[in-house]
């Protein structure tokens, strides 16, 4: 995280660096990302990046975390919008789906997920998710939990498992939608406009089937008897 020195450092400039970072990490990752092109780029000197950041897995864990907070502060706003008090295998769908139309939407944010998921240096991609799966599970789980409160979920429902199976789908359809070769089973490789609402229904219903309260058909009436 960043220095006691960045603190002090101009609005101005800290919104530059940022700036310069992410288009450098969005568009070549941690590995082949270059300190001396986001220095440039920001209007400050490569030595100035180490007096407000220990290395460039700091900066780059740093981004993380910016992009992370503006991809949560939006999505907290669509979940008290689309009501999360309704059965979570009703509103899950809903928030998968604009979960899907944010990224559609903000090819930054797009193109930093995928820096961070595909990033081939293991200590890198270790320091990033771990930015990236809190803010996740600053989210979600309270989502799960109050749903098995609410008694959506069976007695038996193994939370952490459920967590794990959303830490999977919310990055993939992330991306898949939007990178050839990542989904090809659900139709994402070259999704038609309807394509990832239904791949987002499909993936919802392997969670409802494993997770939910089953809806148990009501018992036939007897026959009145003469």
């Amino acid at each position: 995280m960043p220095t006691v020195t960045w603190a002090r450092v101009d609005p101005a400039r800290r919104a530059a660096v940022i700036a310069a970072a992410e288009a450098e990490f969005g568009a070549h990752g941690y590995s082949r990302g270059s300190l001396n092109v986001i220095a440039r780029r920001a209007g400050v000197a490569k030595g100035s990046l180490f007096q407000y950041f220990a290395d460039k897995r700091d900066l780059y864990a740093f981004i993380a975390d910016v992009a992370s907070q503006r991809v949560r502060s939006h999505m907290e706003g669509r979940i008290r919008e689309l009501d999360p008090s309704r059965p979570f295998f009703e509103f899950l769908p809903d928030l998968l789906d604009d979960w899907v139309a944010y990224f559609a939407d903000h090819p930054r944010e797009r193109a930093l997920h995928a820096a961070a998921s595909f990033e081939v240096d293991a200590d890198a991609r270790i320091s990033v998710r771990a930015v990236v799966h809190r803010h996740y599970l600053d989210v979600l789980r309270p989502l799960v939990h109050e749903a098995r409160t609410r008694g959506d979920l069976r007695a038996d429902c193994d939370v952490d498992a459920l967590l794990s199976l959303m830490l999977m789908i919310f990055p993939h359809l992330a991306l898949a939608p939007y990178v050839r070769g990542m989904d090809p089973v659900l139709g994402l490789d070259e999704p038609s406009p309807e394509q990832p609402a239904l791949a987002v229904r499909r993936l919802v219903a392997v969670l409802k089937a494993a997770f939910a309260v089953p809806n148990f058909p009501a018992a036939p009436q007897a026959a009145h008897q003469i």
